[in-house]
C-alpha cells in the first residue's frame, strides 16, 4: 500500500504535468484529461492544485518541467509516439531506477486493456529491472512474447529474460523463444526459424500492438560482449563497420540501418522493422548509450523512447 508521501508526491507529479500542459503546451482541459487518462474534471482539479500549490509562477516550479519540456522537444524531432522523461539521478545517471518505474507504468498501461494484446518484449537489465516494477495483476486476455532466444550457446538459460518473469507477474499466456540467442551458422538459423513453434512465434512478433526493447551500446562495455555473445574479434569488426548499438541482437550503424554480414548473420530473434505501425519503445539511460539510441531514433526502429534528462540532453545535441 502506498504511504501518504508517496501519495502525496505523485497527486503534485500529476498537478505538475497538468499544469505544464496547460500554462506552458497550451492544451484545453479535454486535452489534459485524455493525455493523463483521467476525467475532464480531475484535469481541471490538477490545473487548480498546480496553482495553489505554486507550482505555477512564471515558469513550473517542478523538477518534472524539464522533463516535460525535453520530452516535448524529443517528440517534435523524431516524430515519437510515445515518450517519457524521468529525472536523472546525478550520482548515478545511469541508473535504471526512475526509467524501470516509468516503463512499468506505460506497461501497466496496456495491460489494463480488456481489449486482448500481443505485447513483444525484448530483454536486458533495463527491461528487467521495469518488469520488477510492475503490479501483480491478472491479464489471462493478454499473449506476452519474447523477441528473442532465451538461451546461451550452451544451453544455459541468458541471465536477462524477460518474458517469462512478466508473465508470472501479471498471469497472461506467454511464448518464450526456444533458441540460443545467435545461430552458428546462417544456415542453422534458417532451420531453426522453419520449425514450427518458433515460426508461430516469429508471427506474433510481427502481429504485436506494442514491442518493449533495450538498446545496447557497441563496444568492449557492450552487454553482448560482457554477457558472453560476441568475442573481441567480433565487435572489433562491428566497429570497422561502423555499429553504433544493437536491439534485440541487431546491429545498426548511426542512422539506423543494419550493418551488411557479420554477426547480423546469425542473429535468431524476430526482424527490426523500421518505421513500424505499432509502437517500439526503447528503455535505455547513460552516455555510453547515446549514440546507440540516437542511431535507432534516426532510423526509426523505435517510434518511442524511456530515459532521463540527462540522456535526452544529449541526444538533443547530437
Amino acid at each position: 500500500m502506498a504511504s501518504k508521501i508517496e501519495t502525496e508526491t505523485s497527486r503534485l507529479d500529476d498537478a505538475a504535468r497538468a499544469g505544464w500542459l496547460y500554462y506552458v503546451a497550451g492544451k484545453t482541459q479535454d486535452e489534459i484529461a485524455r493525455n493523463l487518462g483521467v476525467s475532464r474534471q480531475s484535469a481541471q482539479r490538477l490545473v487548480s492544485l498546480a496553482v495553489s500549490e505554486k507550482l505555477v509562477k512564471v515558469r513550473l516550479d517542478h523538477p518534472i518541467a524539464n522533463c516535460m519540456e525535453l520530452s516535448h522537444r524529443l517528440t517534435e524531432r523524431f516524430d515519437l509516439k510515445v515518450c517519457s522523461i524521468v529525472p536523472s539521478d546525478p550520482d548515478a545517471p545511469a541508473s535504471t531506477t526512475g526509467i524501470a518505474q516509468a516503463c512499468a507504468a506505460e506497461m501497466e498501461r496496456h495491460l489494463k486493456s480488456n481489449h486482448p494484446k500481443i505485447i513483444a518484449i525484448g530483454t536486458g537489465r533495463a527491461l528487467r529491472a521495469s518488469v520488477e516494477q510492475l503490479s501483480p495483476m491478472d491479464c489471462p486476455q493478454h499473449r506476452i512474447v519474447s523477441l528473442l532466444g532465451n538461451m546461451m550457446s550452451d544451453g544455459s538459460a541468458t541471465a536477462y529474460n524477460v518474458v517469462i518473469r512478466m508473465a508470472e507477474r501479471v498471469n497472461a499466456r506467454h511464448y518464450p523463444m526456444p533458441l540460443p540467442v545467435f545461430a552458428r551458422s546462417p544456415e542453422e538459423k534458417r532451420i531453426l526459424h522453419n520449425q514450427e513453434p518458433v515460426h508461430n512465434i516469429l508471427e506474433l512478433c510481427r502481429q504485436a500492438d506494442v514491442t518493449f526493447v533495450g538498446v545496447g551500446n557497441i563496444d568492449m562495455t557492450a552487454p553482448l560482449h560482457l554477457d558472453g555473445f560476441l568475442s573481441r574479434d567480433d565487435i572489433r569488426a562491428l566497429g570497422q563497420a561502423g555499429a553504433a548499438g544493437e536491439i534485440t541482437s541487431w546491429v545498426y550503424n548511426r542512422n539506423g540501418q543494419l550493418i551488411d554480414g557479420l554477426a547480423n548473420d546469425r542473429v535468431a530473434s524476430a526482424p527490426l522493422v523500421s518505421g513500424p505501425l505499432n509502437p517500439v519503445i526503447g528503455v535505455a539511460a547513460g552516455e555510453a548509450k547515446v549514440r546507440a539510441i540516437h542511431g535507432a531514433l534516426v532510423g526509426e526502429l523505435i517510434t518511442g523512447l524511456i530515459t532521463n534528462e540527462m540522456t535526452a540532453e544529449h541526444l538533443l545535441k547530437l
